[in-house]
């Protein structure tokens, strides 16, 4: 296995400025995590604050050996007792068999920069994921894409309850959940790997309740050599240790919600695309309502009602309520980077290009809370690359990069016009020329008859060139099929490298890849030493 940095085409403002320093972005934010001596002043800055580590270790303890974590993850949840130890954190809801790629270049980056800093600053800097499992929008996380000819096929798997259950309450009905992993398996290539991979896989099926459940044990497989500390934000016994936080959050509603929204403001005015609307009576919290998750909002100072009118609650209630059923609230996209900080002691924050600039309208709301931001960072973005797709580059001598920036759509048409004994294009374009030329003088005296007459002369060219098309894609046609098999390749190509216009990491799941590859390239890529400016990185595997 080799891997590569690279810089792509893809022009994203808020990360480009970001990494570049510009002085009116960083200003939405505490740290700037480029900077060499910002984790030791962070280190100083977190010894001035306490956490709850007992409890918050005890907990994570029983949550991850259920879960079947390594004996090297039960260690740093240990260390997370000792008041030098820090966490290096990053989050994303629960996918089945982890989800699109971009979830383990995440858990990537967050393992490799704990073990750097780790290093640098001598103290115990413990690796967290953070598994939403409090989000309810089960359309996001209940299937993957898997290779089928040169598409991606989608598998979903089926589950009956209501729609906004959160994830960490959906309870896995195991029959259609082993139907569902038959059916996706039968989709892969039969490997030396595939065996073992789906009776691991059907094992944790059976050991797990619920979708985090089988989420969270598949991925302390894959990273069982890295001390992955697992937290699952929706589990209730969390919610007690949250209290007092959630009571924060509620008493400082207003001037978090109001400093979101100006920050927003600011940075659509800088130029910046924040996917976030806020709104400054949004309360940026979740209550269960008859089973439902519903959404407040505040309707004047002292009431919350349901963003539908489904509930309402005075601000004493809802602080009675996060006291004695903090089960029943949970936080959204600006909530929940507040709560994350007050359980942790968060030494560096990995999020996605999207959340990164989600993150830059919340400085003020963490300062009205008497919290700084921790430095955040964006993730590391991989391409993995097989060894049958590096093969087909260097048959059609299409640079790596060049097939991930714009895919290879372009170097198959020029291909196959290579392939042409005599130019097709070239003589039809000839030709519906002399047709056009030709016609010219009936035109004429189709003018100078009737109007009637003349638009019956156009009508009569313009079928004539639409026959000369037909005729040229059917020539085509005739040569795409001799060449079909050197066609299919390049669609492979792209299909591996830029499905659906986009990265591949925002489609395809690690699964193919385990199975095509067995285990040790993801181990050997847990230990690389990132370069965190670098924008991009071809993993050879």
């Amino acid at each position: 296995m080799r891997i590569e940095s690279h810089r792509l085409d893809f022009q994203n403002k808020f990360i480009s400025d970001y990494q570049n320093g510009v002085k009116e972005l960083l200003d939405h934010f505490d740290y700037n995590p480029y900077d060499n001596n910002v984790y030791g002043q962070r280190l100083v800055d977190l010894k001035e604050r306490s956490f709850q580590r007992e409890v918050l270790s005890d907990l994570l303890k029983d949550m991850n050996h259920a879960w079947s974590a390594s004996a090297l993850t039960s260690q740093n949840i240990e260390k997370l007792k000792d008041p030098e130890s820090v966490v290096v954190i990053g989050g994303q809801q629960a996918g089945i068999l982890t989800g699109p790629l971009y979830t383990i270049n995440k858990i990537i980056s967050i393992v490799a920069f704990a073990k750097e800093q780790e290093e640098q600053l001598n103290v115990p800097v413990l690796p967290v994921f953070w598994i939403a499992g409090e989000d309810h929008d089960f359309d996001e996380v209940n299937h993957l894409f898997l290779p089928e000819a040169t598409k991606l096929h989608k598998f979903p798997i089926a589950n009956p309850l209501n729609e906004k259950v959160s994830v960490s309450s959906r309870t896995l009905d195991k029959e259609t959940a082993r139907d569902w992993l038959k059916t996706t398996f039968r989709a892969l290539r039969e490997t030396a790997y595939t065996k073992k991979l789906y009776q691991s896989l059907e094992y944790k099926l059976d050991q797990s309740l619920t979708f985090v459940d089988f989420f969270a044990s598949f991925i302390h497989e894959l990273f069982e050599d890295t001390g992955i500390i697992l937290v699952d934000s929706g589990n209730p016994k969390l919610r007690k240790l949250e209290t007092p936080y959630f009571q924060d959050i509620i008493n400082n509603q207003k001037d978090i919600s109001r400093y979101a929204y100006h920050s927003l403001q600011s940075m659509r005015a800088q130029g910046y695309h924040v996917s976030v609307d806020t709104g400054e009576q949004d309360a940026h919290l979740f209550i269960v309502e008859r089973g439902d998750r519903v959404l407040l909002q505040k309707a004047d100072e002292d009431i919350w009602v349901g963003k539908n009118g489904e509930c309402k609650y005075s601000t004493e209630q809802l602080l009675h309520i996060a006291e004695k059923e903090p089960e029943r609230l949970s936080n959204n996209v600006v909530t929940r980077p507040l709560m994350q900080e007050m359980v942790f002691p968060t030494l560096a924050f990995f999020a996605g290009p999207s959340e990164a600039a989600y993150w830059s309208l919340l400085k003020k709301a963490f300062h009205s809370i008497s919290l700084t931001m921790p430095p955040v960072l964006p993730r590391v973005s991989l391409t993995l690359v097989e060894e049958r797709v590096e093969k087909l580059l260097k048959k059609y001598n299409i640079a790596t990069t060049s097939a991930i920036n714009g895919g290879v759509q372009s170097y198959k048409q020029n291909w196959l016009a290579a392939q042409q004994h005599v130019p097709i294009t070239e003589m039809t374009e000839q030709l519906k020329q002399m047709i056009s030329q030709g016609h010219q003088p009936i035109q004429g005296a189709a003018k100078a008859m009737s109007n009637d007459v003349q638009q019956y002369a156009e009508k009569n060219e313009q079928l004539l060139l639409n026959r000369v098309d037909e005729l040229t894609n059917r020539l085509n046609q005739e040569l795409s099929k001799k060449h079909q098999f050197n066609l299919q390749e390049f669609d492979y190509i792209q299909l591996h490298l830029k499905p659906e216009g986009g990265l591949q990491e925002r489609m395809w799941n690690i699964i193919y890849f385990i199975n095509q590859n067995g285990f040790d390239w993801l181990h050997e890529i847990n230990h690389y030493p990132f370069d965190w400016k670098e924008q991009h990185y071809i993993v050879y595997v």
